[in-house]
């Protein structure tokens, strides 16, 4: 047996082993028990706004979303009306969901604690400028995924970690962690999966937080840049650790603020931005209708204001929503319905979420404003089970 295949096979025994250990405690100390979700059907006129909101604006994203829900048992009858509807106002589209869902109040569980506010950030697609070659102005990469970027799937060895992978890599014989951002600076085997190098570091880094974005190259093309991959480290906030490090409070913390700080203290910006061992590896893809928003998780392009990204380890992606909490930076009511076409690393817990504000400065001011209490609801076809716990 080559070493390699010898190596791989150790993964599929060790790495299970340090999944499940990494929850365990201090001897003689008790675990606390893992957040739940759990759905509380209500009324219609329980939803806050809910009459108000142009319910219109996230006809699209509904319209997409079937596409890819509308073959499942549960949503054909929701998603044919759909498909054969034509809308011409609000008051049709909250008819017709009204008529087809039933709205589930999103509740998180820990033990027996019940809580119905959670948190709402904004994400968008920045436009940052590269180049295909590095030079003195762009000397910050990008990358596609690397080949020795090796993925387990530990479900091959415990069928209960179903939907679990753990990264890593080859040294010698023995499987280790991929490298961490630090790390990716000297890593041989990322170089060559360059795909640009970008003039400004920290919105290299904003793109791999957003997910994807669009590069405007020196020689004037505009190329787009989709999430392909990730090196298997945990997403860390920066802003966190410029609170921890007592730069800021944590009430301060926004991109503002954090892009003002370290255009002041150049000489920390690797250290800020270490501080997130979390890289992301894009696919590169054409630009071919500007006015289309980024592909999210389910493969559909996302709708401004009507896209959430989701912790699809509690709610369903794909699903319509409602969301009640307020403008980025303001006390006004943001209370509308969205659908959940998107995932995140930063995105964790039942009732959290990441509204998409599309694409340029004035969205992405918006998104880095966004940082507000939230409650939601999950709207689901009439009759069916919710959806089963993962």
């Amino acid at each position: 047996m080559s070493s390699k295949l010898f190596a791989l096979r150790a993964a599929l025994v060790v790495l299970p082993l340090i999944v499940l250990g990494c929850g365990t405690t201090r001897r003689g100390t008790t675990e606390t028990a893992p957040p739940a979700v759990r759905f509380e059907p209500v009324k219609w006129s329980k939803l806050p706004g809910w009459r108000a909101d142009d319910a219109l604006a996230a006809w699209p994203a509904i319209v997409s979303t079937c596409r890819v829900l509308g073959t499942r048992p549960e949503w054909q009858t929701f998603c044919s009306t759909v498909v054969a509807s034509s809308p011409v106002d609000a008051d049709f589209v909250r008819g017709l969901l009204e008529q087809q869902l039933t709205p589930y109040r999103v509740e998180r569980v820990t033990g027996r604690k019940r809580e119905t506010k959670g948190l709402v950030t904004g994400y968008y697609e920045p436009l940052i400028h590269g180049a295909r070659g590095r030079s003195d102005v762009f000397a910050t990469p990008l990358y596609r995924p690397p080949e020795d970027l090796l993925i387990v799937d530990l479900a091959s060895v415990i069928p209960e970690l179903k939907g679990k992978r753990v990264r890593g890599r080859l040294e010698g014989n023995k499987v280790v962690p991929y490298y961490s951002r630090a790390g990716t600076r000297e890593a041989p085997g990322l170089a060559g999966h360059e795909i640009v190098w970008i003039d400004n570091a920290l919105d290299a880094f904003m793109l791999e937080v957003q997910g994807s974005g669009r590069v405007q190259l020196a020689t004037g093309e505009t190329i787009r840049l989709q999430y392909a991959d990730q090196n298997g480290h945990p997403y860390r906030s920066i802003g966190r650790y410029l609170a921890d490090q007592g730069v800021m409070t944590i009430d301060q913390v926004n991109m503002p603020a954090i892009r003002a700080w370290l255009a002041a203290n150049p000489a920390r910006v690797n250290e800020v931005l270490d501080s997130n061992p979390s890289v992301v590896f894009f696919n590169e893809a054409p630009l071919e209708d500007p006015s289309i928003g980024p592909k999210g998780a389910q493969g559909m392009p996302l709708t401004p204001g009507r896209s959430i990204a989701i912790d699809p380890k509690f709610l369903p992606l794909g699903a319509p929503m409602f969301l009640s909490t307020t403008q980025p930076g303001t006390d006004l009511p943001l209370q509308r319905l969205v659908v959940a076409q998107d995932t995140g690393g930063a995105i964790r817990g039942p009732v959290r979420a990441d509204l998409f504000f599309g694409f340029g400065s004035d969205a992405g001011a918006q998104a880095g404003m966004m940082k507000n209490d939230l409650e939601m609801w999950l709207l689901w076809p009439r009759g069916a089970a919710t959806p089963p716990i993962k």
